[in-house]
């Protein structure tokens, strides 16, 4: 199975849906690529994958994640890292931004929209957060 995930936005319920899907793919053997667009770039950016805000009026969520073990975004990122999950920083964003390579975790890819409809063509599963 192959599967293409693209996040656009970076807040950190986007991060738990975009990665708890990615690192689930991958553990059934499926070939699994993210590309990071626009707000999505927080999500492997070295600093703010570890500051993502809890949207307002939901704090009680942070205590449902540690009661129901779910690891913190910085350990998804890293499983997902571990796990193979292709990861694709979008170039065009990284320059509209001023962003270079170096902020991002290491391991991604960095490339156009052409990289990841390469890899999303014949993808079983497209899904976007």
């Amino acid at each position: 199975m192959k599967v293409a995930i693209i996040a656009a936005n970076g807040g950190m319920f986007d991060a738990y849906k975009v990665f708890n899907i990615a690192t689930a793919a991958a553990s059934t053997d499926a070939d699994v690529a993210i590309f990071f667009t626009f707000e999505g770039l927080n999500l492997i950016h070295k600093e703010a994958h570890k500051q993502l805000p809890m949207p307002p009026g939901v704090e009680h969520f942070e205590e449902g994640f540690k009661k129901a073990n779910v690891p913190p975004v910085d350990e998804l990122v890293g499983m997902a890292t571990e796990m193979g999950v292709k990861m694709i920083a979008c170039q065009m964003t990284m320059d509209v931004m001023s962003l270079e390579k170096s902020h991002f975790i290491e391991g991604i890819e960095v490339g156009g929209a052409v990289t990841f409809l390469n890899f999303a063509k014949d993808a079983d599963v497209t899904l976007t957060f």
